[in-house]
């Protein structure tokens, strides 16, 4: 089996192991080749180790951060990351939990950038505005409906004319570059110049909510002098178009979606509004510029909905049900907002001959808009400084003399506390396998997609694909025999027979021991696509007789003190394992999910400290888990 596995694979050598972003058929010209700096290769000898940090992260120069009064700075942003202490605008200090993040960058939204904190500087030009005077005038009095005014411009691509000031945005990106620029440290901690393009479309532009479709432009290095935002197109296609250019001119860039879930369906959608398929130049765009997707977060996870994963038992993972930017819950979910269906419709879309726009890799980062994420439950600080600076803000404690059956609070209609801040996660932090900690080497990590995402947790996963034997996992050069004998996360493989999958986890000594590895297979069959969830690998040490799932390994958590169940769980799970549904002709796509024991949310944290009942409303415990990027398995083509 095994040399008539490799005759197969070292046959097609050159065409069947890619990352993304290098050119493919239906892709652009060969110097609008994407972020890809070099293609996964069989048989490299590499030594890569796992970085962990974040790539969404808002200061004061973000509109909506600076309006709910947050004044930290991108240097702030830095110095946390770093390990030092800042403060938070809620009033009182935060510190990172466990070590230095290794890599971090700051994501203020590109449209306004620096604007509203301009407008509050009475020495500044922008502060004389109409705009400015409804805001911090001595007589202001409709500052909500100036900020409502500012969301819907550049929801609907119309800019505000009096603070559309491109020259002091350009000067708030000078500073953006800089700040990253000083802090970064090649081998020790890496900064990347960034930024979000906040596109949307309004639902109910009365109540301002509106369908995310945001991404965060990450740049290897050097940045332009000046960014494209939703003032100039709301179109991501023509955020696209233009990194080709900036690619062009010597600023490699990527882009990665974020928040899928709260899109109603668009993020990943194959058809217009109007239901025509979308061009192959605009899929070949998507692929070539976005390699990878956020895919948890402190606005909840996009992996998938119990609506499309009913036999996955832990499918209802912290799910963010509202509409961005107001308290508007989103009606029946889409598949279109969450991962794992939509790498089936990139399946499908290949299956029909077309492109598949979705060959993306996986990570997490929080989106904090305080410059310092949350990643800790038990140290849950919130998204805005109102929403960190009470648990009773959040919604976590029963409001003032009251008990649950109380209403909750409103805090003046402010959608960032209540109700919607409770629906927060604790999440989450990007994961990158890369030989050095360097921006060369990082970015070439996220191109390739060898990446996971965490919820919070350090914990590391490692996932190959290759022709594997059974003592590997024994070898004391097991990592170097998967990179030589398959592909790691992220990769492609072309096959005429099965292969073997390496899972590999190590838990974060700071949280939770490991539960169980899973293996996710999504496939496109029989004109639908389909998933199963295969536990692979159990702390327990043995699967249920017949079934698909690890025994239960007794473990648990007291609600009331937060206290888990000692002994329980394993620090190590590694696996080697080869799909019984596999067949030869069937392409398909796997990626690994690791998660921990059993633990307290946030949100019980908060309860436990106030010394009274969790928020019945929420759940009380979760399991904090890893994903890997995937890896495609398909067949040898017939032609």
């Amino acid at each position: 089996m095994k040399t008539r596995f490799f005759a197969a694979t070292l046959a097609l050598s050159t065409t069947l192991l890619t990352a993304c972003g290098q050119t493919q058929p239906g892709d652009a010209e060969p110097n609008s080749a994407g972020p890809a700096t070099a293609p996964v290769v069989l048989g490299e000898a590499v030594q890569r180790r796992a970085l962990f940090g974040d790539l969404h992260v808002h200061t004061q120069n973000s509109f909506d951060a600076f309006a709910f009064g947050v004044r930290r700075t991108a240097d702030d942003a830095y110095r946390f990351a770093q390990g030092e202490p800042i403060a938070h605008d809620g009033g009182f200090q935060i510190q990172l939990q466990g070590k230095p993040l290794d890599f971090y960058a700051v994501t203020d939204h590109g449209e306004y950038l620096g604007i509203v904190r301009a407008m509050s500087d009475v020495t500044h030009p922008l502060s004389k505005t109409e705009t400015a005077r409804s805001i911090f005038g001595a007589d202001a009095v409709s500052p909500g409906e100036a900020f409502r005014r500012i969301g819907i411009s550049f929801v609907t691509g119309n800019p505000i004319d009096e603070i559309n000031d491109r020259e002091a945005m350009a000067a708030a990106w000078q500073g953006t570059v800089e700040a990253a620029e000083a802090h970064n440290q090649p081998g020790q901690f890496t900064t990347f110049s960034a930024y979000e393009f906040t596109a949307m479309r309004a639902l109910n532009l009365a109540e301002a909510g509106a369908l995310n479709l945001h991404r965060n432009v990450i740049f290897a290095d050097s940045a332009p002098s000046e960014i494209m935002s939703t003032l100039d197109s709301v179109d991501p296609a023509d955020l696209w178009r233009w990194m080709d250019r900036q690619r062009e001119e010597g600023h490699d860039a990527l882009a990665i979606p974020h928040n899928s879930n709260a899109s109603n369906g668009e993020m990943f959608a194959l058809a217009t509004q109007a239901g025509e398929p979308l061009p192959e130049e605009q899929l070949a765009l998507r692929r070539r510029n976005e390699p990878l997707v956020e895919i948890t977060q402190i606005k909840g996870t996009s992996d998938t909905h119990p609506l499309f994963s009913p036999n996955d038992e832990w499918a209802d993972f912290e799910h963010y049900p509202v509409l961005i930017g107001s308290n508007d819950v989103l009606s029946t979910p889409a598949s279109g907002s969450f991962v794992r269906p939509t790498l089936g419709a990139g399946l499908m879309a290949a299956a029909n001959g077309g492109v598949n726009p979705f060959e993306f890799g996986l990570i997490g980062s929080s989106d904090t808009h305080i410059a310092a994420g949350t990643y800790v439950e038990e140290k849950h600080w919130g998204k805005f400084p109102l929403d960190g600076s009470s648990a009773r803000a959040r919604n976590s404690i029963p409001p003032e003399g009251g008990n649950w059956d109380s209403p909750a609070e409103t805090h003046g209609g402010d959608p960032h506390a209540g109700a919607t801040a409770s629906y927060y996660s604790a999440s989450g932090l990007a994961g990158v396998w890369a030989a050095d900690n360097t921006r060369a080497e990082i970015f070439a990590a996220l191109s390739r997609r060898e990446t996971f995402a965490t919820s919070g947790p350090r914990m590391q996963v490692r996932f190959f694909a290759g022709a594997y034997e059974h003592l590997l996992l024994d070898s004391s050069d097991m990592i170097e025999m998967a990179y030589q004998e398959g592909v790691p996360m992220g990769g492609q493989l072309v096959v005429s027979e099965s292969p073997t999958f390496l899972v590999w986890a190590l838990q974060d000594p700071q949280s939770a021991p490991l539960d169980r590895a899973q293996i996710i297979k999504v496939w496109y069959d029989d004109a639908q696509t389909r998933e199963q969830v295969f536990d692979v690998a159990c702390s327990s040490g043995s699967q249920v007789q017949g079934a698909l799932r690890c025994a239960d390994n007794g473990a648990s958590v007291d609600v009331g003190s937060c206290e888990m169940t000692a002994g329980k769980g394993v620090s190590e799970l590694k696996a080697l394992w080869q799909d019984p549904t596999y067949e030869a002709s069937q392409a398909a796509v796997y990626y690994v999910r690791v998660l921990e024991n059993p633990s307290c949310r946030w949100s019980t944290w908060d309860a436990v400290r106030n010394g009274t009942p969790p928020n019945p409303a929420l759940p009380a415990t979760l399991q904090e888990r890893a994903w890997s990027s995937p890896i495609w398995v398909n067949p040898i083509s017939e032609s």
